[in-house]
């Protein structure tokens, strides 16, 4: 197997505190900035599976600084340079402790809520008489509170997220136009691709002067579940599985293996073999969802490649 980064222990110059996320590595400097390692880590049902897989660092974040790039006319976001395949660089900002879920189709978490019976998900309703992946008349929004490394996400609804004052109702509304106008971006920038974005999620901080910005990732194939166009009719019509590009399959994988997250339940052993395999759907994921060839950087020594990058970037 080829090299992969699991964990980081940098120390920059100027570093005053890291923040081990389920996927990335915070490390916030002086200067009110933050430097994001984006690992080579698969978490899956809020549980970070023991191996790594190769690339997957590198394609998370080279997805998303594209994304930012291509969507910054309309969001503001964090983001200041990349200056490694796995490194993002940008403004430290005081995270929103929600999740800005939003679903255009009833796949995933919203089809499962559906099929155990529940007919409104974070207090919006869900037509009567759907399918699992159909299209909703208009997307919806369905936040989750942010969980703590080993701990689930919660659908939390945006009564609750404004009576439990974890938002200001100024700055949630602020986050509502935002997302639908992210995700209306993401399903054109889909569209051109052959795809359709069923769903996503975004994450938002507050500048030192107040300003509501997008952080963390967006459109990637971790934070978004992506369907083939071509064929979507078809399939539903004939009640066949959808052609996705998305972490599902992984979560499919494990759940005919025995294990959802929940207490108990072991994570099956992931062979050589199959970890190259979800390597190789990764790079399909990036190159389907940016349209641009796949550049693997070179993994002889991930972490002395990181650190001479970013020392190089700090020192000038």
């Amino acid at each position: 197997m080829c090299n992969t980064i699991i964990s980081t222990n940098f120390n920059f110059p100027g570093q005053k505190h890291v923040y081990h996320g389920k996927v990335r590595e915070v490390y916030t400097l002086e200067n009110n900035t933050l430097l994001m390692v984006a690992t080579d880590r698969l978490s899956a049902f809020d549980v970070v599976m023991p191996k790594g897989i190769p690339y997957k660092g590198q394609i998370l974040n080279q997805i998303a600084t594209k994304m930012m790039r291509d969507t910054e006319d309309l969001v503001p976001n964090w983001l200041i340079a990349t200056p490694d395949p796995n490194v993002a660089i940008g403004e430290a900002c005081e995270p929103f402790k929600v999740e800005m879920v939003i679903r255009g189709y009833m796949s995933g978490h919203a089809a499962r809520e559906y099929k155990a019976g529940k007919r409104m998900l974070c207090g919006i309703a869900m037509p009567e008489g759907m399918k699992e992946n159909d299209k909703f008349p208009q997307p919806i929004i369905t936040p989750a509170t942010k969980a703590e490394m080993g701990d689930h996400d919660e659908d939390i609804s945006r009564e609750e997220i404004l009576n439990r004052g974890i938002v200001s109702e100024e700055d949630y509304l602020q986050l509502e136009d935002y997302t639908r106008k992210l995700f209306q971006r993401g399903s054109e920038i889909a569209a051109e691709r052959g795809l359709i974005l069923v769903d996503t999620k975004y994450e938002f901080g507050k500048t030192k002067d107040g300003k509501v910005v997008l952080i963390d990732e967006i459109h990637t194939p971790d934070s978004s579940r992506y369907f083939y166009a071509e064929g979507y009719q078809e399939r539903q019509k004939n009640n066949e599985p959808q052609k996705q590009l998305s972490k599902e399959f992984v979560r499919q994988w494990l759940i005919q293996n025995g294990f959802q997250g929940l207490e108990g339940q072991q994570v099956p052993a992931m062979t050589d073999a199959y970890i190259k395999t979800v390597s190789e759907r990764y790079i399909e994921l990036y190159e389907n969802i940016t349209g641009e060839k796949f550049v693997k950087a070179d993994v002889s020594n991930i972490h002395k490649r990181i650190e001479e990058n970013v020392l190089h970037y700090l020192a000038n």
